[in-house]
C-alpha cells in the first residue's frame, strides 16, 4: 500500500518548493491549492532542519526540480525590500526565473540571523554575497548529489540599510523556531519596539506575496519539464 501511495505521489507531485517557515509559504499555498503538480515543504529554520525534512520528502518521490524559497536579508545596498532574487546552476531554471522577473545574485547561507546594518556590512565584506539566508546551501548540496535541478529563490525582507527591531537569535528555541514567550517578554520590556515590529510584519507579508506571484509563474501547469 505504501509503495502505491508513493508511486501515486510521484506521478502527480512534479515540483518541490521548500520554505523554512509557514509565514513564508502562506501566500504561495493559496494559488497552489488546486495545482497537483506542486508539493510544498516547510522545513524549519537552518540547515539541520532543512536537511532532515528534505531527505524525508525525497524518500517519497523525486521531483523534476526543487526551489528553496523564503525571505533573505539584503547585503547589497542596491537590493530593496520586496525584490526577488535567485541563484542556480541550471540553465533552464535560470532562464525561467529571469523571465519571471527575478534577479541573479550570490547568497551566503548563515548559521544565524543577520540583525544589524553593521552585521550585514561585515558579511558583505567577508563573503562578497548579495543576500543572506539560512537553509539553501544544504538543499542545493543534496539536490546536486542526486542530480535534481535546484534554484534558491528568495525575496528581500529587510534591506542592507535596515536593522531588525529585535535580535531574533536571542528569541529562538533550540530548534531555531521563534519562542513566542521570549518575544512577548522582550516586547513587554521595550514597548517602543512594537511599531517597528508591525512594520516588519507588514513588509514580510508584502514580500511573501511578491515571492508567491513570481513562483506561480515558474511552476505554472506545464512548466515542470526542464
Amino acid at each position: 500500500m505504501k509503495s502505491e501511495v508513493r508511486n501515486s505521489e510521484s506521478a502527480i507531485r512534479r515540483v518541490l518548493v521548500c520554505f523554512a517557515v509557514k509565514e513564508e509559504a502562506g501566500a504561495f499555498r493559496k494559488p497552489m491549492a488546486d495545482n497537483t503538480g506542486v508539493s510544498i515543504l516547510v522545513t524549519g529554520i537552518g540547515q539541520d532542519n532543512s536537511r532532515s525534512k528534505l531527505l524525508e520528502r525525497l524518500g517519497e518521490f523525486t521531483p523534476a526540480f526543487v526551489l528553496t524559497c523564503g525571505f533573505a536579508g539584503g547585503l547589497d545596498p542596491a537590493l530593496t525590500s520586496g525584490e526577488v532574487v535567485f541563484s542556480t546552476d541550471n540553465a533552464s531554471l535560470r532562464a525561467r526565473l529571469t523571465m519571471a522577473g527575478a534577479k541573479p545574485v550570490k547568497f551566503y547561507c548563515a548559521p544565524r540571523i543577520a540583525t544589524t546594518v553593521a552585521e550585514k556590512a561585515g558579511l558583505r565584506c567577508a563573503t562578497g554575497a548579495d543576500a543572506v539566508e539560512m537553509e539553501s546551501e544544504t538543499i542545493q548540496k543534496i539536490c546536486s548529489e542526486r542530480r535534481i535541478p535546484c534554484a534558491t529563490v528568495r525575496v528581500i525582507s529587510d534591506a542592507a540599510n535596515e536593522n531588525l527591531p529585535l535580535d531574533f537569535n536571542q528569541l529562538s528555541k533550540s530548534d531555531l523556531s521563534l519562542d513566542f514567550g521570549k518575544l512577548a517578554w522582550a516586547i513587554a520590556k521595550s514597548p517602543g519596539k512594537i511599531p517597528p515590529l508591525l512594520r516588519l510584519q507588514k513588509n514580510c507579508r508584502r514580500a511573501a506575496t511578491r515571492l508567491a506571484e513570481l513562483l506561480a509563474k515558474v511552476v505554472a501547469p506545464g512548466q515542470s519539464n526542464l
